[in-house]
């Protein structure tokens, strides 16, 4: 970084602090949530002021201005911004226009930690990526895999830990547990190798909390200015700081679990070629190279790994977190719920609920329903960001060139009337619910809880049957209970946590029989 840079990211800090300070001091009152275009600094004080709660922040914007909003940042910064919630411009961007649109530089610039992973790259590795995990994840072995390994994952990590916290009665962080539970899930699905994170006395695995750090970061990254970040990362503070920890506990993580599966496969000890994870991206990496092995697949595999298993850790905990908070809120919804479990997996008298196989979670309507609800509330991905290759003009009239940073909101969407109606703020199954008693399917880019368009989420029929197998027999097994007086909001993230997890006690039911009462 040189000194001009260094000096100009040093001044927009002070002159931010400075006019947030003011600005509370003054002008705190006004009603309305667009931020004030200051000169110099452009809207930025009004970011920071809020970066605590961007998340509504940015939805009061959006309600206010219609759906799309330009926010100027900094002069000199680059840093203007396009945010849109409007179902239109995403489906522009997204899906009619896709090709115009693709991750580009400066996606990879903020994401830089993901490397050459299928949610950072474009055009043929792209293309590689998806085609392998495509082929993956519809292979019938694969669908096998998965049910073994959930439900070994639930009886060897979850019901023991669950089992002891109903015992105990003493209350704990129900989101840092299904954190847990995910990363242990997938880090045996890709790499066949337990962390066992999910322990009895729960041990501090660097790597699993290094999601949480790395995710807040990130999205840091799309509110201030590239050069304080890069500030930041240079001295080695706040954001950037944990960042880079978060990257060398990956690392620590992965690499070695990388050559344990890479000398199996040399030593010929992985039995079924035609279905292991491993083969197929290692085939994958030669294909991207054209047979050439004179690179470096370690990394590709690191980031290939990684990549997937943000998707499979954040994105399953984050939703099924908020998932039992909305249960707890709305109890009628759960007494639904366990009366279609009851139904539909046809339970016996003893009232237990057997490893039911992925066949049977599709017959849970309610069920499915109830947590497209949680995803179009809280979806886990909160944005999307994009910068146009030529200069466009969306369906909104607003005109972008290739320097327009533009950030589709996709938490805001669940939350305007002029989507989802004047009861958008509520929770309500039905909504999913056709005539006919199938799940209604609403377009993608109105509800783009898995993205939209070519680059729609390819583990989206994975989620769906991973948290229903979880909800659906801790919702039979047990009964959660709020601690009272605790604050729930999202955090500051990419990814839509709890800020504070969420407090819960836990006891365990007692099934009676058929048509009799538990507790």
């Amino acid at each position: 970084m040189d000194v001009l840079e260094f000096s100009l990211s040093l001044l927009i800090i002070i002159m931010c602090f400075s006019y947030s300070t003011w600005w509370y001091l003054t002008k705190g009152w006004c009603k309305s949530s667009v931020p004030t275009n200051w000169p110099l600094v452009g809207m930025l004080p009004g970011l920071i002021r809020n970066a605590h709660r961007v998340h509504d922040f940015a939805t009061s914007i959006l309600v206010e201005t219609g759906g799309t909003f330009e926010f100027y940042g900094p002069v000199l910064t680059n840093s203007n911004m396009l945010a849109t919630s409007d179902p239109a411009n995403i489906h522009h961007v997204l899906s009619k226009n896709f090709s115009n649109y693709p991750k580009g530089l400066e996606f990879q610039k903020i994401f830089d930690i993901l490397g050459n992973g299928i949610f950072n790259v474009d055009s043929e590795l792209w293309e590689i990526h998806r085609k392998t995990t495509m082929s993956l994840m519809s292979h019938a072995k694969f669908q096998t895999l998965l049910e073994r390994n959930m439900w070994d994952t639930f009886e060897k990590g979850l019901q023991p830990i669950l089992d002891t916290f109903a015992e105990q009665g003493t209350p704990f962080d129900l989101q840092d547990i299904f954190q847990r539970f995910t990363f242990d899930a997938i880090s045996k699905l890709l790499l066949d190798h337990d962390p066992k994170s999910l322990s009895i006395g729960l041990p501090h695995v660097p790597c699993e909390k290094a999601f949480n750090d790395a995710v807040d970061a990130l999205l840091y990254r799309h509110i201030l200015p590239e050069g304080c970040w890069k500030l930041q990362r240079w001295l080695q503070i706040g954001k950037e700081k944990k960042l880079i920890q978060a990257w060398e506990a990956f690392d620590r993580f992965l690499y070695p679990c990388i050559s344990r599966k890479q000398e199996e496969w040399m030593n010929k000890i992985i039995k079924d070629e035609d279905f292991d994870l491993f083969t197929a991206y290692v085939k994958a990496y030669n294909l991207w190279k054209n047979g050439d092995n004179t690179g470096n697949v370690q990394e590709f595999l690191r980031d290939t790994f990684l990549n997937l298993m943000f998707a499979g850790r954040d994105t399953t905990s984050a939703a099924i977190t908020w998932f039992f908070w909305l249960l707890a809120e709305n109890p009628l919804v759960e007494t639904k719920i366990r009366e279609e479990i009851q139904q539909k997996l046809q339970l016996k008298e003893d009232g237990n609920l057997k490893l039911f196989n992925i066949e049977e979670t599709r017959k849970l309507i309610y069920l499915h329903a109830a947590l497209c609800e949680t995803l179009r509330l809280f979806p886990s991905v909160s944005l999307e960001h994009k910068v146009p290759l030529e200069s466009d003009i969306l369906p909104s009239g607003h005109r972008v060139n290739p320097n327009t940073r533009i950030v589709l909101s996709f938490y805001t969407m669940g939350r305007m009337e002029t989507i989802w109606g004047k009861d958008c703020l509520e929770f309500k199954p039905e909504r999913w619910i056709s005539e006919k008693g199938k799940i209604k399917h609403e377009p993608s880019f109105k509800f783009p809880a898995f993205n939209a368009g070519p680059r729609t989420c390819l583990g989206k029929e994975m989620a769906f049957i991973q948290m229903k197998m979880m909800v659906a027999t801790i919702i039979h097994s047990y009964h959660i209970q709020l601690v009272e007086g605790q604050t729930i909001s999202p955090s500051a993230s990419i990814i839509v946590q709890m800020k504070h997890g969420l407090k819960v006690r836990l006891f365990k039911r007692v099934h009676l029989g058929p048509n009799k009462k538990t507790c």
